[in-house]
């Protein structure tokens, strides 16, 4: 299972929200690429980027850190948050990123998400955002009727990359993932699954890890707060 240290982007600076709300933001480095470096040189293979700003504003707005973690970190690493053409889906590949996160156009305007994972085999992946089972869209901002196994077994033949899935409730709370209903998902569907939201200890890596079905974790207040430490969670992921 693979560990993906995540650097949120809010203003130019990394921070941590609660439950996806921007009032309650706390900045952990004002240098996201010297961030991006120091979990790259803990030993990371991944690196998971989220624009705030852009989830919010429907286009990039933090591309600017964004590109120097790209430039300055020879792993590759995912982004989500205001993906929402085929123009800027191919302007963040040409930069060197590896895999797009489509969260609200995947609700919004699924033809995209197939048009994309065709013409960008293995570098799309689908953002499935959810609060109490339904998923949230725009910077978790707006409500759907939407239920996010059904999203997800939508795009089953659409050969998209990955599934992130967060449970908006558990996010940046540090009270551990939501291990039933990602494991659900992740049997529900063939699409690797990569769990989001929550994650706050090694206990909780270990169990994501014995479900046996889930392919990642993401992970970002726990490893800035030192509760979970990278290299030992990531040897102890390999074993």
């Amino acid at each position: 299972m693979i560990l993906y240290p995540a650097i949120d982007l809010k203003d130019g600076q990394a921070v941590r929200l609660v439950h996806g709300d921007m009032d309650k933001a706390t900045v952990f480095n004002d240098d996201p690429a010297a961030q991006a470096r120091a979990f790259v040189e803990a030993g990371c293979e991944w690196l998971h980027l989220v624009d705030l700003n852009g989830a919010f504003a429907g286009e990039p707005v933090n591309a600017a850190p964004v590109e120097a973690i790209l430039k300055s970190c020879d792993v590759p690493a995912q982004l989500g948050g205001g993906i929402r053409d085929m123009a800027t889906i191919e302007t963040w590949l040409s930069k060197g990123l590896q895999r797009v996160i489509l969260g609200t156009v995947a609700v919004e305007n699924p033809a995209l998400v197939r048009e994309a994972a065709k013409a960008f085999p293995g570098h799309v992946a689908v953002g499935i955002d959810a609060r109490n089972g339904k998923v949230a869209t725009k910077g978790w901002a707006t409500e759907t009727d939407v239920d996010a196994t059904d999203l997800a077994k939508s795009f089953e033949d659409a050969g998209v990359a990955a599934i992130i899935y967060t449970d908006i409730n558990r996010d940046g709370a540090m009270g551990g993932p939501n291990i039933p209903a990602t494991r659900a998902l992740a049997e529900a569907v063939d699409i690797p699954v990569i769990a989001s939201g929550g994650v706050s200890s090694l206990d909780d890596l270990t169990a994501l890890k014995a479900t046996g079905v889930i392919s990642g974790a993401i992970s970002g207040r726990a490893l800035y707060d030192g509760a979970i430490g990278l290299a030992s969670a990531l040897a102890a992921l390999k074993c």
